[in-house]
């Protein structure tokens, strides 16, 4: 049986990470206040004022076997991960990745929430971590509102950091022409679930030359914006050479034309949106160019001649900490261990990285509410992979990054040396993963969690 609450607990942000987090904490039997300051103050990327918004993409990563995006969901799935069960239900077709009906899924994910009786929701700002004795779980992430940002900077004694993320655009289902594009997923993983959109040599220079001579929006010194590198607005990569766009969101490989035979000379990918597939987003094409340039620019790809937009591409500042300095691996601060870090906020990248942080700090915190210490997720773990990253990584040059195969704990040498199927050993990694993973979670599940 678990300790009872001696401290109080509560999660600030309703994105991502602080609903997994505060699911945590309620299915161990702990009490939570979850703190979500939209509608009553909004922000510059969100559009409603439901939990688990996605901003970006509606695509939380590839789920192929023993990849480490799919590793990092399988252990979340075995501890019984609340967001992770909303993405299977509402889970719309998109190849070898999951991606999400993003309404649905944060709709989902906010009755669930509002219905646990555990927790208690309550919307307005926080903007002071001072004056509270209970165990606080910071999860507001990469837009955290600036009069807390600069709390944090005052608790931690350091500046805060920041880079500028990037939304793609979404266009109508019924203005794409179908007689122009064919469905396949690459290398015919998937049952044909992206819409592809070819372009000839020509048409590639075209679209290029039109991109490069776009206007961005005023207002800001994009030359030199310290952007995430694994999220790219489309201008910013077309600089760095004429044939980045094709080696990277735009490269044909694997995605053969049926009418013709052969592969295009690049390709735009169009990826559904929702379970109605009456929308599309075009994958990697975010951007910050003004909305009538966007327009004018992505009217040049093969089948998007009369697109119609629901969203254009935008850009917005991430914040973030300076994780190697400030967390200890069970994410409390260092400085001050009743206060844990989540999401984006704590220094990884992407949705799956913000939920499995989120999940992380909700059993911490749990335990530290009954007065337990909180135990350290295994370093072979695709989470303590995350953590490792998070604590050990060189401060001076620190920025986010998403789970990788390279952050995972590798085999030793000699077996590498035995083994020389790299399939193999990616499935060796991933099995000894997920085996250190559910030791773990045995033994800080308490007896009657859900």
């Amino acid at each position: 049986m678990p300790k009872p609450q001696k401290l109080a607990v509560r999660v600030l942000g309703a994105g991502l990470a602080g609903p997994e987090a505060a699911w945590q904490c309620a299915r161990r039997g702990i009490e939570v206040t979850l703190y979500e300051m939209r509608p009553v103050r909004n922000t510059p990327a969100h559009e409603t004022d439901q939990f688990a918004e996605l901003v970006c993409s509606n695509s939380l990563k590839s789920d192929s076997e023993n990849s480490a995006p799919w590793l990092l969901k399988q252990e979340m799935r075995a501890a019984g991960s609340l967001l992770m069960q909303m993405a299977a239900e509402t889970a719309v077709p998109a190849g070898h990745a999951l991606a999400v009906d993003r309404l649905e899924f944060s709709r989902r994910v906010t009755e669930a929430i509002e219905r646990e009786p555990r927790i208690k929701v309550v919307r307005e700002e926080v903007t002071s971590l001072e004056g509270f004795d209970g165990i606080t779980v910071l999860a507001t992430g990469p837009l955290t509102s600036d009069a807390l940002a600069a709390e944090i900077q005052r608790l931690s004694g350091s500046d805060r950091l920041y880079f500028y993320d990037s939304i793609s655009p979404i266009v109508e289902a019924d203005s794409i022409d179908e007689s122009k594009v064919y469905r396949a997923a690459r290398y015919d993983k998937g049952s044909a679930d992206y819409i592809n959109c070819p372009m000839t040599r020509e048409e590639y220079e075209a679209f290029l030359a039109a991109l490069t001579e776009a206007q961005l929006v005023d207002g800001h010194d994009w030359d030199n914006a310290n952007y995430f590198e694994g999220c790219l607005p489309i201008e910013e990569i077309a600089r760095r050479g004429p044939d980045t766009l094709r080696f990277g969101p735009m490269k044909p490989v694997g995605l053969r034309n049926p009418r013709t035979g052969q592969l295009p000379y690049a390709v735009v990918q169009l990826r559904q949106e929702n379970l109605r597939a009456d929308s599309y987003n075009l994958v990697g094409f975010q951007n910050h160019l003004k909305f009538g340039e966007q327009a004018k620019v992505l009217r040049l790809i093969p089948g998007l001649e009369n697109a119609k937009f629901v969203r254009y591409g935008q850009i917005h500042r991430n914040t973030y900490i300076n994780a190697p300095t400030l967390l200890t691996p069970t994410l409390q601060m260092k400085q001050q261990p009743r206060i844990l870090f989540a999401g984006q906020l704590s220094g990884v990248e992407g949705y799956v990285e913000a939920i499995a942080t989120g999940l992380l700090a909700g059993v911490a915190a749990a335990a530290l509410a009954a007065e337990d210490e909180p135990v350290a997720v295994p370093r072979a773990t695709a989470h303590g992979s995350l953590v490792n990253f998070l604590c050990h990584s060189e401060a001076k040059n620190f920025q986010p990054a998403n789970i990788t195969f390279d952050l995972l704990e590798q085999l030793d040498e000699a077996t590498k040396r035995r083994v020389r199927d790299k399939k193999v050993r990616h499935q060796m990694v991933c099995e000894r993963a997920l085996a250190a993973f559910v030791e773990w979670h045995n033994q800080i599940k308490p007896e009657n969690a859900e």
